[in-house]
């Protein structure tokens, strides 16, 4: 396998062949990645909910699907950021809808600038040739006492590609979350400015890749 770079990534993007919807902008290429950036979805696991026996804590069984009952959704609003709380575990969606083709498969990871904050993207690490949709992130705040705020729109992880020897048929996964689907230091640059506002459609409008 070979790992594409960023010419042939865009060359690749440009005709269709992998798909990122919405485009990406120029702060999002890089030299052998396309970083993804965090979308208004979140997903906070329940604890428990009340049956005709009672109230019933959430056993979770790794041999079943687990859907949207186990999860509080929050949809946020243009402007709007989510305070993920000190040991809190949410799952977020990708902003961006990817797409690949049967003769590449993307590998994700989180970027360091966000592992540097204090939180953990526990990635899979894969996806598949073939695979159409967003992407579903796992997210934990590991630090004791301090209060992450995330802001849909910033950059969360990174996708490197890499071509397949032999193209495969794709299998569909049996479902996904689709449907359910740092600050730290203050970034003063102008993209983070946009990310703070909310305006990431202005964002996207102004910063085509070249």
């Amino acid at each position: 396998m070979s790992v594409l770079t960023r010419d042939e990534i865009l060359v690749r993007i440009k005709a269709g062949n992998i798909g990122v919807s919405p485009s990406i902008d120029s702060f999002q290429l890089q030299a052998h990645a396309v970083d993804l950036r965090l979308g208004f979805t979140f997903l906070i696991p329940k604890a428990w909910h009340m049956t005709e026996r009672g109230r019933e804590a959430f056993a979770i069984d790794p041999l079943k699907d687990h859907g949207p009952e186990f999860f509080d959704v929050i949809e946020l609003e243009q402007g709007q950021s989510f305070d993920l709380l000190p040991q809190e575990y949410v799952l977020v969606s990708t902003f961006e809808i990817i797409k690949l083709p049967d003769d590449l498969m993307g590998i994700l990871y989180p970027r360091s600038s966000v592992n540097r904050k204090g939180l953990s993207v526990d990635l899979t690490g894969i996806i598949d040739a073939g695979y159409e949709g967003p992407l579903t992130l796992p997210i934990r705040n590991n630090t004791n006492s301090q209060v992450i705020e995330l802001h849909p729109g910033e950059r969360i992880c990174q996708v490197v590609f890499e071509e397949l020897l032999h193209p495969i048929k794709a299998r569909k996964s049996r479902w996904h979350l689709k449907d359910v689907v740092d600050k730290g230091k203050k970034e003063k640059s102008d993209e983070m400015k946009l990310v703070f506002s909310g305006d990431i459609k202005k964002l996207k409008r102004d910063n085509p890749v070249a």
